[in-house]
């Protein structure tokens, strides 16, 4: 039920894909309840939580934040600590970012579950570098930002090509705007590499981000280029 909640999430932006991606993770949360599975419950809460914090629900992500850590309080897990940290950055709520960012840097620091004994193993540092780097960069701390995001890539686990674009499309933005247009465009085509017939409506938004932010740029070719790729990944 979560997995088929994540991918209808990842289909596309409508209303119609919304609703079912939410009626999948609220199924996952009934089913795990009546399991009595802390971990699967609160995982189909984060679920819901990186919903409301992509479509801009920002008080409903802090609060499904909160009770997916309270859920998952026994299992010492990074995952759940940065959703919270994720959607009170949203919120603008530094203080309660930063308190639970820290406290899911200390849990990753630990040794991971094994795969296949915990739905959350996947979770992996390189996972964690990739959301606290955006965790900081909506707090204002861009060059911490990058570096994390520079971990990510660095990291073993970030294999998946949809990862790596995502990765790569947020560590541009990042770049863009520290003033490094050189790097942001370097960023830019690796981004562009790795998401080609990727289906994914991140990638989707990332395309289009990119388009927009390089329109500033119409003297210089090469920023040019990237949006007309982006262009024909688009359609």
């Amino acid at each position: 039920m979560h997995l088929a909640g994540w991918m209808a999430q990842d289909e596309g932006d409508t209303p119609e894909l919304r609703g079912l991606a939410q009626g999948y993770y609220a199924h996952a949360f009934r089913l795990a309840a009546e399991a009595g599975d802390p971990e699967l419950s609160a995982t189909a809460l984060r679920g819901l939580a990186v919903q409301c914090v992509d479509l801009g629900f920002r008080a409903e992500a802090v609060q499904l934040g909160e009770v997916c850590v309270d859920h998952g309080k026994h299992l010492d897990n990074a995952y759940y600590e940065a959703t919270l940290a994720t959607a009170a950055a949203q919120d603008d709520d530094r203080h309660l970012a930063t308190r639970h960012l820290a406290a899911s840097e200390t849990a990753i620091g630990r040794p991971a579950a094994t795969p296949g004994d915990s739905w959350a193993a996947h979770y992996s540092p390189g996972r964690w570098a990739h959301e606290s780097g955006m965790i900081l960069s909506r707090l204002g701390d861009l060059p911490a930002a990058e570096e994390h995001l520079h971990l990510a890539l660095d990291i073993q686990g970030l294999d998946r090509l949809r990862t790596r674009a995502i990765v790569h499309a947020d560590l541009a933005g990042v770049r863009l705007r520290r003033g490094n247009l050189d790097g942001a465009l370097a960023a830019w085509s690796t981004f562009l590499d790795c998401a080609d017939d990727i289906r994914s409506v991140k990638v989707q938004a990332a395309l289009r981000d990119m388009r927009v932010r390089l329109r500033r740029f119409e003297g210089m070719s090469e920023a040019q280029q990237l949006r007309q790729t982006a262009a024909h990944l688009l359609a």
